[in-house]
């Protein structure tokens, strides 16, 4: 059995006793019953994930992406295409956002070579598994085989199985590579059915006729390829990306070793939908961190039926949002296993009102 499918046979439900132990314990606290609103799901929410009734959130990794896609030769992004491979060695360096953030966050970075269209050299930081110099031109045909999709997603899945070898509580999802949101668009179309003009965005800023030639390309993509909505590999194989590719397998990699994952956006997005074709009760274990916004990923956000946890007007990518995700899921965790119960505390719980007795 192929390492995708055996990953895939290993994801559960979350776990409900675990979740129990932790609601129990949220009640105990001294704070009103739901006074922390969200944090006080997401806190058990990480319990179900985990399997434990006091989860632990200490070692955190992003795991970046990067691959090219040959349909910047059609026009659709406002920087070229050696953007990807520059910005992999700005990653390397230190020097980007998710840098910044990720290290705010106290969470290590690994940039993924998954599909970028020139020979890279080794760094310390960087992990080398092309599985082709980026993504055919969907506009005029599939982007990859269905062979290269599934080693794709397993290169996602390793990356989660190698950083587990480090200490790995808490993932991120991160992604690099220029051109990359028209393959998300038409991800998001092929699955949800609404027109391209509806899920495609501006990205890193066209204007106006640069994003009608965009929802052009998307159009034709969907047109040449004819993608199957049910079938998750089908999608990504035909309009897909390799580091969309990678970064499902990364959320399908933590969801089978109850590893939190942080989904970023637009990119990460539709790397969720995938791998909730490919497995749907992996939903229940990614935690979407924030709100895009490219309308794609809003619609992406719908079709999960997910409430991302920030709205800050972000459209970046690189896992910068799922950065900040992360800083409020250990906040959620912090305040479930340190604040103390009304017993340790020695203070009263509130008790429930009683009518005054008739006169």
């Amino acid at each position: 059995m192929a390492n995708l499918e055996k990953t895939i046979a290993r994801i559960r439900p979350l776990d409900e006793v675990a979740m129990a132990a932790a609601r129990a314990r949220q009640d105990e606290l001294t704070k009103p019953r739901g006074s922390l609103g969200r944090l006080e799901e997401l806190a058990i929410q990480v319990a179900g994930i985990q399997g434990r009734a006091r989860p632990s959130v200490r070692n955190k990794a992003v795991i970046v992406m990067a691959g090219d896609h040959a349909v910047c030769s059609e026009g659709v992004s406002a920087y070229p295409a050696e953007v990807t491979p520059q910005m992999v060695y700005n990653f390397l360096r230190g020097g980007a956002a998710i840098n910044s953030l990720a290290g705010q966050a106290g969470a290590r970075v690994l940039v993924v070579d998954i599909g970028v269209a020139a020979e890279l050299r080794p760094h310390p930081g960087l992990w080398q598994r092309k599985v082709a110099p980026g993504a055919a031109n969907i506009a005029r045909g599939p982007a990859m085989t269905r062979e290269q999709a599934i080693r794709a997603l397993e290169v996602g899945i390793e990356a989660v199985e190698a950083e587990l070898g480090r200490g790995l509580d808490m993932v991120a999802t991160g992604d690099m590579g220029i051109g990359n949101t028209t393959p998300s668009s038409a991800i998001v179309a092929a699955v949800t059915g609404l027109e391209p003009a509806l899920v495609t965005g501006r990205g890193t800023g066209l204007d106006d006729a640069g994003l009608r030639r965009k929802v052009e390309v998307v159009e034709r993509a969907l047109r040449v390829n004819r993608p199957d909505p049910r079938d998750g590999l089908d999608v990504l194989a035909k309009v897909g990306g390799y580091e969309i590719a990678g970064l499902a397998g990364v959320i399908l990699g933590a969801a089978a070793n109850n590893v939190v994952v942080l989904v970023d956006g637009f990119i990460s997005g539709a790397a969720a939908v995938v791998a909730s074709l490919l497995c749907p009760v992996a939903k229940q274990r990614m935690i979407q961190a924030h709100l895009s916004v490219e309308i794609g990923h809003q619609a992406a956000m719908r079709w999960l039926g997910a409430a991302p946890l920030l709205d800050l007007g972000m459209r970046l990518g690189e896992g910068t949002g799922a950065a900040l995700g992360m800083m409020v899921v250990e906040a959620a965790v912090r305040a479930l296993n340190e604040m103390a119960t009304f017993a340790e505390a020695g203070v009263a719980e509130a008790k429930e009102a009683t009518p005054a007795a008739a006169g």
